[in-house]
């Protein structure tokens, strides 16, 4: 069969659209920024006009580049940027508020009346998160707290709850949907019985008619509808795969068997190891989700987050002005052979996995007179890869399998410096493949099943090709004590912004 699938790869920065042929390959994409918002500290906003926009923008324009037929296109998936809440209104479909987004640390206050009213094993048994404002949850109910009559129009009912891929499919197609790999990131949703928590709901006061329904990542959720500028060739096209950007790069990159694992290097970095049908509770402050149901089975994943990876490099070059590009951070980090004892955590929206501390702020120390702009670059660049590796001695052991190798990809998977260190420090391969764009590749790939283009998971395996592989040069022991000054430099982060 014949045929190309397009992808909608909805990030935290940008919209992008790609269209994949049989074999994987990109035919045409296009990609278009939008504006962030920071309100107050720790707040972190997106308009969702702006998501919605410059996602059909490109979506349009990718087709118009591919040279494609409509009828060349057999269906649309739709990976995003996950956590981030958004409320509109049923009729208008104009949104209440901003999006909140998933970095936005202003629901602290919610989180911790949960943990004071005893809810923490709850919310961990059920959902496989642990509290905190990072989930969808306590972002809806600041919502309907804080917008003048909202709580009473959702109580009427004329109000709808999405994370981003609700929001695209529901103006795509006129559905209100979600999938069960986005829907277990809200901190309502029972990742075991596969359906919202109506305790976990009233808990945080969001009515349910406000939740979309939940269904498995490689089904139909609907058709391209009539009327929308831009997309009027594209009408009818099926929107038939989705999964929140992490699950969806686990897939991209042929994770498809208990122990494999990968480490997406955006804005974030966010490492994922699938641990199969089973869905293992943490003793390490990891998460558990769905990874994705197809063809009825389900597959879990065990994750942690490093919430600022991509963004501390955008930070020195926008808000430092120490560096004009992202690839000057690579050139400077390699002038000198360390950084100096210096080192740099980037807990400026707080710490993920698996500390978990809203609090927590960003912290340059071991800084002496002798420190350049050079060792500040290669401190950034190190801190990415000490939390990466922190995460994944943790996830063996919640999980319980060893990794081989990890698979990389993301925006700054592209550092052979950051790579290598990150193998150095890990004392494991770094396995990069061809094309680093894994997320696109796996809403692709769930679309693509849905629509028959592809007949199973196993058939993802044959589509990713490595570009190169990194293995461990550092002596075991230099690397334990790198990692022992890295703990230090954390403790000292931790617990800043507390009142």
């Amino acid at each position: 069969m014949n045929g190309y699938v397009i992808a909608l790869d909805q990030g935290t920065t940008s919209s992008r659209a790609i269209i994949f042929d049989r074999e994987g390959s990109i035919v045409a994409q296009a990609q278009y920024p939008f504006e962030q918002h920071y309100p107050q500290p720790g707040w972190v906003e997106h308009d969702p006009m702006d998501i919605l926009n410059t996602q059909i923008h490109a979506l349009g324009a990718a087709f118009e580049r591919s040279g494609l037929a409509a009828a060349d296109i057999v269906g649309i998936g739709i990976t995003n940027q996950r956590e981030t809440a958004i409320v509109w209104d049923r009729q208008t479909g104009q949104p209440v508020y901003n999006a909140i987004v998933w970095q936005c640390r202003r629901t602290a206050p919610i989180v911790q009346r949960l943990v004071d009213d005893g809810l923490a094993d709850q919310i961990r048994r059920t959902t496989g998160l642990v509290p905190d404002p990072y989930f969808s949850g306590t972002k809806i109910k600041w919502i309907l707290d804080n917008v003048p009559g909202a709580r009473a129009r959702a109580e009427q009912g004329q109000l709808l709850f999405g994370t981003v891929d609700s929001w695209l499919i529901w103006n795509l197609t006129g559905k209100h949907v979600t999938d069960y790999a986005n829907a277990s990131r809200t901190m309502l949703f029972d990742i075991g019985a596969l359906r919202w928590d109506e305790d976990l709901c009233r808990a945080l006061d969001v009515p349910m008619t406000v939740l979309p329904a939940a269904m498995p990542n490689a089904i139909e959720f609907g058709r391209v509808k009539r009327g929308i500028p831009g997309l009027e060739q594209l009408e009818g096209i099926p929107v038939c795969g989705a999964a929140g950007d992490q699950q969806a790069a686990l897939l991209g990159q042929g994770c498809i068997r208990p122990g494999q694992a990968k480490n997406t290097y955006g804005t974030g970095c966010f490492t994922l190891m699938n641990v199969g049908p089973s869905a293992p509770r943490s003793e390490n402050g990891l998460l558990t989700s769905v990874a994705w149901q197809v063809g009825g089975k389900t597959a879990y994943a065990v994750e942690g987050s490093v919430f600022n990876a991509g963004s501390s490099i955008q930070w020195l070059r926008d808000e430092l002005g120490l560096i004009a590009t992202a690839h000057e951070c690579d050139e400077l980090a390699e002038t000198v052979p360390d950084a100096g004892g210096a080192y740099l955590v980037s807990a400026f929206t707080g710490l993920g996995a698996p500390w978990w501390d809203p609090y927590a702020r960003g912290a340059l120390v071991g800084v002496t007179r002798g420190t350049g702009k050079a060792h500040i670059c290669r401190a950034v660049l190190e801190g990415i890869a000490y939390q990466v590796a922190d995460l994944l001695g943790l996830m063996e052991s919640d999980g319980g399998y060893k990794m081989d190798v990890l698979r990389v990809d993301g925006g700054a998977s592209v550092s052979d410096f950051l790579m290598q260190f990150q193998a150095d420090v890990l004392q494991r391969p770094i396995d990069r493949p061809a094309s680093v764009e894994t997320t696109a590749m796996g809403a692709a790939f769930l679309a693509g099943m849905s629509a028959g283009l592809w007949t199973d998971l196993s058939q993802v395996q044959q589509l990713r090709r490595t570009e190169r592989r990194f293995e461990p040069r550092m002596a075991p022991e230099e690397a334990g004590r790198l990692l022992e000054g890295w703990h230090r430099a954390v403790e000292r982060a931790k617990g800043w912004a507390a009142e």
